[in-house]
């Protein structure tokens, strides 16, 4: 069992789905490190009764039941945590979402696991504490009518529900700890100059695109990869990427956020990381021509 679980991670998590029994998957980089099933993780890691005022992605109050983080990174890693190498976390959904996250953030109060949705058939369970395993609930997320299970990283904070900050991964299956650059060597953007703007370009793909987009088949998995088989800047002009990022339901329906909060610069710079990206293919589909 344990070398199945090390092998899904190894792959990046590729072709997981649920299984009857839903467990949460520990590895520091390529080593798998333990495995916890929701239900033990539910009876150690102290449970409570969380509420959370404005949920971003239901938009509304909503009640869980759930782990505190501090706790699930403990029972999961021990003693381990991040070395001081640059190290952070990358937060692995059933659906391909990765999601970095730095120690710190993970650390700060507010940061929970939640396991089981305390809606009820109309509002929370009477028997909030005793929520049944086996019937989590789960409210169904977004016009896809998502089931956020097994897990869900939600944040009790009132200024935690900003989703460019803070992450909320929901059918969390894993955490990692890995240098990201170690991780994902093909994001790199060695070619650029120490002071060129595609490195800034670069920590903002990092930041606001590597959860739901690859770059030479490494980061999520949710929308396509951005450099191969062709980069964008290959297909579309500058100011349309632009807008797109900025406004992509302006273009058509979809379920990539906006990112007005990017500055002109900021997406002058993504830009620019694409640009450079785009001699540095590295195309890890079978049978591609590899110019990396």
């Amino acid at each position: 069992m344990e070398l199945a679980i090390a092998a899904v991670l190894v792959s990046g998590m590729a072709g997981v789905s649920t299984a009857d029994t839903p467990a949460l998957r520990f590895a520091r980089g390529d080593d798998f490190v333990a495995a916890l099933d929701v239900a033990e993780l539910a009876k150690r890691c102290g449970a409570e009764t969380v509420v959370v005022q404005d949920d971003p992605y239901y938009g509304k109050r909503k009640t869980f039941r759930a782990c505190p983080l501090r706790a699930v990174l403990a029972l999961g890693f021990g003693d381990e945590t991040p070395a001081p190498d640059g190290s952070g976390f990358l937060l692995r959904a059933l659906d391909g979402y990765v999601k970095l996250a730095d120690a710190d953030l993970l650390a700060e109060p507010g940061a929970y696991l939640a396991f089981a949705d305390l809606r009820g058939d109309s509002g929370a369970r009477p028997n909030a504490a005793a929520a049944p395993l086996a019937d989590p609930n789960w409210e169904p997320i977004g016009r896809a009518r998502v089931d956020p299970g097994p897990l869900y990283l939600v944040w009790t904070g009132g200024e935690q529900n900003d989703t460019h900050r803070y992450p909320w991964p929901y059918q969390l299956a894993a955490i990692e700890i890995a240098s990201f650059e170690a991780r994902h060597p093909h994001t790199v953007p060695l070619t650029a100059t120490n002071d060129a703007p595609a490195w800034a370009g670069f920590e903002i793909f990092r930041r606001e695109c590597f959860a739901c987009h690859a770059v030479n088949g490494e980061g999520g998995r949710i929308g396509p990869d951005l450099n191969v088989p062709r980069s964008i800047v290959e297909y579309r002009p500058a100011a349309q990427i632009k807008a797109y990022i900025r406004d992509p339901a302006s273009f058509r329906y979809t379920s990539m956020p906006a990112h007005r909060h990017l500055s002109a610069g900021d997406l002058d710079a993504l830009v620019a990381y694409f640009t450079v990206m785009k001699d540095l293919k590295h195309d890890p589909t079978p049978g591609a021509a590899d110019d990396g």
